[in-house]
């Protein structure tokens, strides 16, 4: 299977299980790994036969910067329910770090979820 990455991508939500977490925004850096067959796409070179990266993008910044979550679990899982919605999506991998104020100096704490279409 073939994979297409985005990787560090940031943006700013409030999300934490502390109510001081949610009170202030937070940088949040995402990594979004989508199993796809890039086979076609290769071949063709048209948009049309791949995974378009903007929906992916658009997904994980709206995940981050919505609806407040208490752990980065459950914004890893928001991302990746979204992206296996999109075609020929066969499988994700998303990352979610951060760097929680009260456990620095910390270079991040981070989750990593692998998810297949059902």
């Amino acid at each position: 299977m073939d994979r297409i990455q985005l990787e560090g991508m940031v943006f700013s939500g409030r999300h934490g299980v502390r109510p001081a977490e949610r009170a202030e925004l937070q940088e949040f850096t995402v990594d979004v790994n989508v199993d796809a067959d890039l086979l076609a796409p290769g071949r063709s070179d048209r948009v049309e036969d791949t995974v378009d990266y903007r929906p992916i993008y658009a997904i994980a910044k709206s995940v981050i910067e919505g609806d407040s979550a208490k752990l980065i679990e459950t914004l890893a899982q928001r991302i990746a329910e979204r992206v296996l919605e999109l075609d020929r999506v066969v499988g994700v991998s998303v990352r979610v770090a951060k760097r929680p104020q009260s456990m620095r100096p910390i270079d991040a704490a981070a989750v990593k979820i692998k998810r297949v279409r059902a």
